[in-house]
């Protein structure tokens, strides 16, 4: 392979937001983990039209404008998305993590979160940096791999989970989908 720049990941934004939106085109309410400056739930809102809300554990980076450049309104929210209290069991569509669950000190905690609000049939789309990719070479964080991060769907209790390295293994691209059925972890709470 070869060596990639320094800004890959910043050159490949413009085309992973069109495939996140393609991904998620069904869904009609979004939440955004880790949304940071609410980067893509500006551009799905305006994109798709779909209703999101980015939620972020600090605030520091939100627009303070919260409408696209076509009117549409799209909700930021400081909260630690291992406890989304204030977003009801199953009224979401789609959960989408970009460039965030490796920041996230539970895990484990923020996709139980993500399976309790999504609908059944919901989906979860996480979206990061795996292991050995050039941003381990870049920040020298602890990233997954791939069978790491189906283990953590799985046992989170999403079912057909699917994950695959993408943009040259550059990017772990990751979708599981809420049972339509309750989970034998979701009846013991």
């Amino acid at each position: 392979m070869t060596e990639l720049p320094t800004d890959f990941y910043d050159t490949i934004k413009p085309s992973l937001h069109s495939k996140i939106g393609r991904e998620l085109r069904a869904a009609r309410r979004i939440l955004d983990l880790g949304c940071g400056s609410c980067e893509l739930v500006r551009y799905l809102a305006d994109c798709n039209d779909q209703e999101v809300t980015g939620i972020d554990i600090s605030s520091g980076h939100f627009p303070e404008t919260r409408r696209t450049d076509q009117g549409v309104h799209f909700g930021c929210l400081e909260k630690d998305a291992a406890q989304l209290e204030g977003v009801a069991d199953g009224s979401v569509d789609a959960v989408v993590m970009v460039w965030a669950l490796h920041e996230m000190a539970r895990p484990g905690c923020v996709l139980a979160e993500s399976l309790r609000v999504l609908r059944p049939a919901g989906t979860v789309l996480v979206v990061d940096f795996p292991k050995d990719s050039l941003a381990q070479t870049l920040w020298d964080e602890a990233y997954r791999d791939p069978e790491e991060i189906k283990e953590l769907l799985a046992g989170a209790g999403f079912a057909r989970v699917r994950v695959r390295l993408i943009a040259r293994r550059q990017v772990l691209w990751a979708t599981g989908v809420r049972p339509a059925s309750r989970t034998a972890r979701e009846a013991t709470r």
